[in-house]
């Protein structure tokens, strides 16, 4: 037997369990429309204005910036734990295990570098600075 035949099937059946599972619930499930089931619900509180709300996008951009450093450290320290195995290997010598991770590490600095020069990093924003940008 092919093992895609087995792989085909096994992602039919991941599809149409949960596809048949809404499909019975929207079927059984009790339709009353009334008004108060169409209303935000803030745990009990009544909703007071709109519920499109402006967040400032250094929020983002510092969410942006926690991703991609998390992930260095991830890939830096299963690195660092056969480091010093990989280095006492004969054919393998310190610049060809070093190298890789400097590059990696040195990518990183420059893309932190980029984010610092155009502000992705600095959180309040001096308003003399702008003025003065938007008058020369």
């Amino acid at each position: 037997m092919n093992p895609w035949i087995a792989i085909g099937a096994l992602a039919l059946v991941g599809l149409l369990i949960p596809l048949g599972m809404m499909a019975v619930s929207s079927l059984l499930r009790p339709t009353v429309p009334e008004k108060g089931k169409t209303a935000t619900y803030e745990s009990g509180e009544v909703p007071t204005g709109g519920t499109r709300i402006r967040f400032n996008i250094q929020y983002y951009m510092v969410a942006l910036l926690f991703v991609v450093f998390d992930i260095e450290t991830v890939l830096i320290f299963p690195w660092t734990v056969i480091y010093r195995s990989a280095v006492s290997m004969e054919g393998v010598g310190l610049a060809k295990t070093l190298l890789p991770m400097l590059l990696f590490i040195g990518v990183l600095v420059v893309g932190l570098g980029w984010a610092w020069r155009n502000g992705a990093v600095r959180w309040v924003r001096n308003p003399d600075r702008s003025q003065r940008s938007v008058k020369r």
